[in-house]
Order: C-alpha cells, then structure tokens, then sequence
C-alpha cells in the first residue's frame, strides 16, 4: 500500500488517520529514548561498566538521530512508506540488540565486563537505533504538514509532542518491567511492542491523493538552490539557534534529577520528572499551535529564549539551586525554571519544520528539516557532556539522606538513602546555559530574517496608518 495508491473518500483521506494517528504512533514509540535515565544505572551494574561509560549509548542515539536525518533527509522526501519501515525495522531491532546485549554482558556471562558488551551496546542502542529515531521522526512531519496546510504547527506540535509526551507514557511501564522481568527482558517485550506500533503506523501513514511531489530537476531545485533562496545568514542562524535550545536544554535535563534532591524533593523527584515531561510535550504542541497565529514564526523562538533568559538569570541571582532546601519560594523558582526549560526545550523542535517551511517552501522540506536535525546530532554530544564536566570539575560535594517508601515483599517499608550531590556545579551549569541563551536571542533578532509574509502584514499595516 503506497501513498500514490491512496483513494479519496471515506478513511482513506481522512487525515487524522492518515497522517495524525500514524504521526503519533512513530514518536510515540521513538520517543523513549528518552527514557535511558530511568534504566542506565541497572545497565551499568548489570554489564559490569561505570555509569559514565554507559551514557554515551545515549549521546550516540542522538548524533545518529541528527546524523541519519541529515544524511537520509532526500529519501525520505522520496519515499515516506519506505522510510517510515526502515524507521520500524531499524528502532526495534536495536531495541531487541541492546537487550541481547546487555543479557550476554550479565554477571556470570562470559562477557561481563567485557568491552564487547559496550560496543555492542553503543552499536544497537545508538547506531542502529538513531537510524531508526532520524527516519522516524523526519517520515511523519511533512505528511502533516500538507494534511493540516491551515494548521501546520498544530499538526507537527501534535506529532513531536507524542515524541515529548513518550516519556511520561513509557516511564512508569518501563520501571515495572524492570522488576517483574529483568532489565534485558525489559528491551525484549517493548522491541516487540514498538515494532507492532511503528508498523501500523507506517501501513496508514500516506500523502494527500492530490499531492504532487516535484520529482525532475526543472520541477525540484537542489537543497543549495531552495537555500539560497534567502541570505544564508538565515539558514545559519536557524540552525544556531536550534543547536542551542537543544544544547542548554539537554544540559539542565541531564542534570534535573540531582537538582530536584538539592532543594529537598528527593522524594518527589519522579512527580517532578513526570511534570517536566508533560511541560515539554505541552511546550512543543502550545507553542507550535500558537505560532499558526503570527506571522512570523520566529516570534516564538524570541519569547522562548526571553522566558529561558529571565527564569536562569532568577534562578542564578537568588542561588536556588544551592540554599532552595527548606525555602518554598527558591523551591518554587527553581522548579519553574525546569519546567520552562522543558517547555521551552520542546517548543523549539516544534516549531522548526514549520518555520523552514515559511522561509523555503513545502518541495524539499524533508531534505532541508534533516539537515537542520544534525544541530540535534551535536547537541546531543555537547549538551549533557559539557553539564556533567561543569559539574564534576566545580563546585564541591555533599551527602544527602533521605527515607522514602519501598514495597518489599509486599509490605510497604521506609528505606533510607544516601547519595552525593554537588549544589554549586548545578548552579555552574547555569552560567554557561544563560551565555548561550542570550546568544540565541541576538540571533533570533538579527540573523534570522522575517518572512515573505510578515514582511507583506507589516508592509499592509503600515499602508493602513498612512491612510
């Protein structure tokens, strides 16, 4: 079943189904990559590695997803069907490998501790895996676009908010799993449950049936041509602007867990997880849909950097992070600051497609937005890296403790923790966050130029007072 075989009527053009309901089930599913905080640890014990080593599986999976988009962006303007089955194919079977993986590095395995088990898992988790995140987050968003052509951010807010909201959906299942089969088994069950929800979202996912895809080279300029339509300045500073919203937001969210225990939440740590999760798929729908209301897009990115801006500068001024413990007020500011981050952080990945899309046309957005995604790929090695060097180089630590309930046996029993924190490298993190931030703004007012139509609404207004 191809897009060029769709039929008008009934179902078949309908496009919440055809476009919106199979968006969601692609990054849904994709999605929990998010999710490697929740299990990284158990991984590290279970394979015999340090934490630290572990968590490159993760950066990997991102510089893949950015990498994979960029370089694959043309084939999956070409062909969504295939794209969006390699996507399927590629996420569930490193999903099913990492598992493999971590079972043949298990202690009393022949591989525990062996670095064939971390290669491994650097190849399933983030090779393979990120092939299968790039395509199939690209697959999904210009489909949306040309099905909702009067609500384009709602549609892709919509479908990247499934990839935010993944998280919050998949933790608590995830956790579960985890206890009741075994962290390998945990891999193995959801490589099956991901793959049933990527492949019928891929059998439903088509183009509108009056769509014409420009194919020759009269018809199609090259990716440089559509570019060159604007200064590229323009382009320069669109993709500077989203490397950093994605680079200050992985660096807060690397470390969101630790700062939530600095300012005595350690209890609460996973309510404020769930929360900042929903912010961040609240960020990249509200802000999205909003946008469909200005003229210029790029107003969005300006009121995202102005919150992130003034909410770090808050944080910073009153040392929240360090003395929030026992003060609700700093409480209350350092966790609005998480969850504008959060908002802030998915509203950026939002807004991109649709932005592009004003700036360059609806022909090769696909190739264009997959480029744009290997400002992901970096920031997916920079962000959380250069937060956990800020930390671990700054600052100095300290234990906390702290009791909460467990359920052992099936009884409900306190048990008491006790874990290193390091309040002033958290608060570090924020210095250089704010100094990108602000750097984002000047690009955002001077680099990025407004498009063909906010200049026409700027130019009818002013037409209007002269009259």
């Amino acid at each position: 079943m191809s897009e060029e075989n769709v039929k008008t009527g009934g179902w078949r053009s309908n496009k919440w189904v055809r476009a919106a309901i199979p968006a969601l089930l692609l990054h849904c599913s994709i999605g929990t990559v998010y999710c490697w905080s929740l299990f990284s640890q158990k991984v590290a014990d279970h394979i015999g590695f340090s934490k630290g080593a572990v968590e490159w599986a993760f950066s990997f999976a991102i510089f893949f997803l950015g990498m994979s988009a960029a370089f694959l962006g043309n084939f999956v303007e070409k062909d969504i069907h295939k794209s969006s089955l390699i996507a399927t194919i590629c996420f569930s079977a490193g999903m099913a490998l990492t598992g493999l993986f971590i079972y043949l590095g298990g202690e009393g395995q022949a591989l525990h501790g062996s670095p064939v088990v971390l290669i491994g898992l650097y190849f399933s988790y983030g090779f393979i895996m990120g092939i299968g995140l790039g395509t199939g987050y690209l697959s999904p968003v210009k489909t949306l676009m040309l099905w909702f052509k009067d609500r384009k951010g709602l549609a892709t807010g919509l479908a990247v908010a499934g990839f935010g909201a993944a998280k919050a959906i998949a933790s608590p299942i995830m956790e579960s799993l985890q206890e009741s089969v075994g962290i390998y088994k945990m891999f193995w069950i959801l490589a099956g449950v991901y793959f049933v929800m990527m492949f019928v979202g891929h059998l439903l996912l088509a183009k509108p049936a009056g769509w014409h895809e420009p194919q020759g080279k009269g018809e199609k300029p090259s990716i440089m041509a559509t570019l060159k339509t604007k200064p590229l300045g323009n382009y320069i500073g669109i993709w500077l602007m989203f490397y950093i919203n994605i680079t200050c937001g992985l660096a807060l969210i690397s470390q969101e867990k630790m700062i939530v225990k600095c300012i005595g939440l350690a209890t609460a740590a996973g309510i404020v997880s769930t929360f900042s999760a929903i912010f961040n798929a609240g960020g990249r729908l509200g802000f999205s849909a909003w946008a469909d209301t200005m003229k210029d897009r790029n107003t969005i990115y300006k009121l995202i950097f102005i919150l992130s801006i003034a909410f770090t500068g808050l944080v910073m001024l009153t040392q929240g992070i360090k003395n929030g413990e026992g003060n609700t007020l700093l409480i209350i500011i350092v966790i609005a600051l998480i969850m504008v981050v959060n908002a802030g952080y998915g509203g950026g990945f939002s807004n991109v497609p649709t932005l592009l899309s004003d700036h360059y046309g609806m022909g090769s957005i696909s190739a264009i937005h997959g480029i744009t995604l290997s400002a992901w790929a970096f920031a997916g090695l920079t962000g959380n890296q250069v937060a956990s060097f800020i930390v671990s180089h700054t600052g100095s630590e300290k234990t906390i403790v702290y009791t909460q309930e467990v359920i052992k046996n099936g009884k409900t029993v306190l048990e008491e923790h006790k874990e290193i924190v390091n309040p002033d490298g958290y608060q570090n993190v924020l210095y250089f966050t704010l100094a990108l931030y602000v750097v984002a703004l000047l690009l955002c007012l001077f680099l990025v130029r407004p498009t063909q139509k906010a200049l026409e609404a700027k130019a009818a207004k002013k037409a209007a007072k002269q009259a």
